[in-house]
């Protein structure tokens, strides 16, 4: 196999067995596209994913393995490297401490598997806070437990939906903390690891455009009290510097507008509702979530458990199809370097 064919190995974890994951990752496999795509393999409890796969009408096998080598990548055939940690009675739809530390002892795998080589990116179902916090792991979310687990100080959370890209200076603290931790630096690093990310993804010269934090950006010091010229200002001028197409710090409102029409190809968002609300507004179904600043790819869907339809097989599948996909695309890049291997 060429390099410019390979599949690469992506690591699907399973997220909170009492939520929608387990059956989003079975019918996403479903689709044969996706072995056309990757080679994926589950971290996770096989019990759980075939209840799963019932309840959701599949016709899929799901195969144990102890390592990837040992697994077989076709379709109709999801291969899961079974941790079995999950009662097959463990109710869907309500909050587990033993689903919460199960969520998290998956991530811990796949991560030790991606640091070996193993996989080629993580591709995450969604866990929950609560649960994951009651199972003993205080983390605000996935993307700060990659980082602690990959040892990584530093990390930002980019949203991709259908024609926007969205990445955060500030995540899961509350409004004014963030304010306050804003500063020049954040915002130059955040800005910089966007900036490496689609360059990877192929585009060669990406238009960045940077949010206010006030409305109207502050207005030239009518609104907030001075906090664009403080702590925005210096980190765009900064990188205008290198030649970098950024520019900001624009009104939030405007520049989402501007972004939908095709005008950037990244919006940094300041504080997480500012970049979220936007994303999910213009496509929930099918936003991925995408960990920036990592060693490894980590993609993973834009929505939650979804404790209310839990275990009914109405789940959609679309935003697991779409992090398949963004990881497959990420992860390709990186592999076209490495010299060619057999499937």
């Amino acid at each position: 196999m060429t390099a410019t064919s390979y599949r690469p190995v992506i690591g699907i974890t399973m997220g909170d067995a009492a939520g929608v994951g387990p059956e989003i990752i079975m019918k996403a496999l479903s689709h044969r596209a996706v072995y056309e795509q990757c080679r994926p393999i589950v971290v996770g409890d096989a019990v759980r994913l075939r209840d799963a796969g019932r309840r959701a009408g599949t016709a899929l096998e799901v195969r144990t393995v102890a390592q990837p080598a040992d697994a077989v990548f076709r379709p109709g055939i999801v291969d899961c490297i079974d941790l079995g940690l999950i009662p097959a009675d463990l109710p869907y739809g309500q909050l587990s401490a033993v689903a919460g530390d199960a969520a998290y002892r998956y991530i811990a795998r796949t991560v030790e598997l991606t640091s070996a080589g193993e996989f080629d990116a993580i591709c995450t179902a969604p866990l929950n806070k609560e649960a994951l916090h009651a199972g003993g792991h205080i983390f605000p979310g996935h993307t700060e437990m990659l980082a602690h687990l990959t040892g990584i100080d530093e990390v930002s959370m980019m949203l991709v939906a259908p024609n926007l890209r969205v990445i955060h200076v500030t995540t899961h603290i509350g409004l004014l903390d963030a304010i306050r931790r804003i500063e020049p630096g954040l915002v130059q690093r955040t800005i910089e690891r966007a900036h490496t990310t689609l360059v990877r993804a192929g585009i060669a010269q990406p238009r960045i455009g940077v949010c206010g934090i006030n409305p109207h950006a502050g207005e030239n010091g009518l609104f907030g009290y001075g906090e664009e010229e403080e702590k925005i200002i210096p980190a765009v001028q900064a990188l205008q510097a290198r030649g970098w197409q950024v520019e900001g710090p624009l009104p939030a409102d405007t520049l989402f507008f501007r972004a939908g029409r095709g005008d950037f190809d990244v919006v940094v968002a300041m504080y997480h509702d500012q970049g979220h609300g936007p994303v999910k507004v213009m496509g929930l179904e099918a936003g991925v979530n995408i960990t920036v600043g990592l060693p490894v790819i980590r993609t993973s869907v834009d929505h939650g458990t979804a404790f209310d339809i839990a275990g009914k097989g109405i789940a959609d599948e679309r935003s697991m199809l779409e992090a398949l996909r963004q990881a497959c695309e990420l992860a390709t890049r990186r592999e076209q370097a490495r010299p060619a291997q057999a499937a």
